[in-house]
């Protein structure tokens, strides 16, 4: 209940404190501030947030929505902008690996295309802002809903239940509410494992990404903010995206770590100096999914329940701001117009505002996979010269560089151009 109006708020509860449910939390406070209540319900909110040590490219379409939430200041000095990327086609043994296409500086002059963040850091920021908006933090989960009419009843673990109007699930890939309401998943396996981890290395590497796409699937450097150590010194750093095949990983991390270290150094080369793991490297399986609707009944799919893509073009968790940036807008101008926020009216329009872009980045995360990942000779002159085509054709590049920055398309919501909602 509002303390000014003595009115009962509409109530959006959100499963799942990942950094997509969280941004959504915080956008619907920024714009309908005591005209809601905004409950968001997660266990690991009981765990400190600094403990992720996973990095993200933020695209600079999301890093706008970040800046206008008024949470990207609390990030900027640890956040590495990609000043250039360099991608290479080559097997592991081949002596040479040509350069085919390049990306560099900026996307429109002002701003780096992205910027890596480590999770911790953007939870932490997010975390604080949430709880200065008033978002209500709950470290439980949310066990199931039943609806009624104009409100779904919320069962938390604990035992009580929230009437709300609005169900958000940002509860993972493998979602219980997407399963409790019958939403379809279509899904297949990749055959490969992400492998993830901090590397540290002697040399800067000037704000450089590099994806070297290889038989067994890309291999990704991505630059990360050089950190000051107790001599007074700064630790180069990157983060690694290595895709294996993945019948080969187990034997991979079960290896003595001199013998993994001699395997990333065949991947990473030696440009920047001699290497280190400075987090134990990670596996986790690749697979392609889509939900067959990203709503129900008061019910509104976010970031990974709705989709799961390949890790090749690291739009990921891009998508998921995605999400939350168009879901904010919807119901943040419904309830403007004094329109039940989880309607199915309200609800239709969010599906149709995400299913263009996610289908269309599925496909050609898909594709791109599928292209690249293999040895046919045949097919690998075919890409290498479709690579080097389009790095000789600047108003094509500036396109593809506009694609990744996620700053073209269909109009974006405001949060995406930097607006306030």
């Amino acid at each position: 209940m509002s303390a000014a109006t003595g009115v009962e708020r509409p109530r959006i509860v959100i499963a799942g404190g990942g950094l997509a449910g969280l941004s959504l939390a915080l956008a619907l406070k920024r714009g309908l501030s005591d005209g809601i209540h905004v409950v968001m319900c997660d266990p690991a909110l009981k765990r400190d947030p600094h403990g992720d040590k996973r990095s993200y490219a933020i695209a600079a379409a999301a890093r706008r929505m970040l800046t206008a939430l008024a949470v990207w200041d609390g990030v900027a000095e640890r956040a590495q902008p990609i000043l250039d990327m360099v991608i290479t086609d080559s097997r592991l043994q081949d002596p040479v690996r040509p350069t085919f296409l390049t990306f560099e500086r900026d996307v429109d002059g002002t701003e780096p295309f992205a910027h890596m963040v480590t999770a911790g850091h953007l939870t932490a920021a997010l975390l604080e802002a949430c709880r200065e908006a008033e978002v209500e933090l709950r470290p439980e989960g949310v066990k199931g809903f039943t609806v009624h009419g104009a409100r779904t009843e919320v069962a938390l673990a604990g035992g009580e239940t929230l009437p709300a109007a609005l169900l958000v699930a940002a509860d993972g890939g493998r979602s219980r509410l997407r399963e409790q309401a019958g939403i379809g998943w279509i899904s297949w396996p990749y055959k490969q494992s992400g492998i993830v981890a901090t590397i540290g290395h002697e040399r800067d590497h000037e704000g450089r990404a590099v994806e070297h796409f290889l038989p067994s699937g890309p291999f990704a450097i991505l630059p990360l903010k050089s950190e000051l150590q107790a001599d007074g010194s700064l630790k180069n750093r990157s983060s690694i995206v290595w895709t294996e095949r993945a019948e080969n990983v187990p034997a991979l991390l079960e290896s003595h770590p001199e013998d993994l270290l001699v395997e990333l150094e065949r991947r990473f080369g030696l440009q920047l100096g001699a290497l280190s793991f400075e987090t134990k490297p990670q596996a986790f399986p690749l697979s392609f999914g889509v939900a067959r609707s990203f709503v129900g009944e008061r019910l509104a799919l976010l970031g990974d329940a709705a989709h799961v893509i390949h890790p090749i073009a690291g739009q990921g968790l891009n998508l998921g701001l995605h999400d939350a940036a168009a879901l904010a807008e919807i119901v943040t101008d419904a309830m403007r117009l004094g329109m039940d926020p989880g309607a199915a009216d309200v609800l239709d329009q969010y599906e149709r505002a995400r299913r263009t872009d996610i289908t269309a980045m599925g496909v050609v995360t898909d594709g791109l996979n599928r292209l690249f990942s293999n040895d046919i000779l045949p097919v690998r002159l075919i890409r290498d010269l479709g690579l080097g085509l389009v790095d000789r054709m600047p108003g094509l590049k500036r396109f593809f560089i506009g694609e990744a920055a996620g700053l073209t398309g269909r109009e974006a919501p405001r949060l995406l151009r930097g607006e306030a909602l």
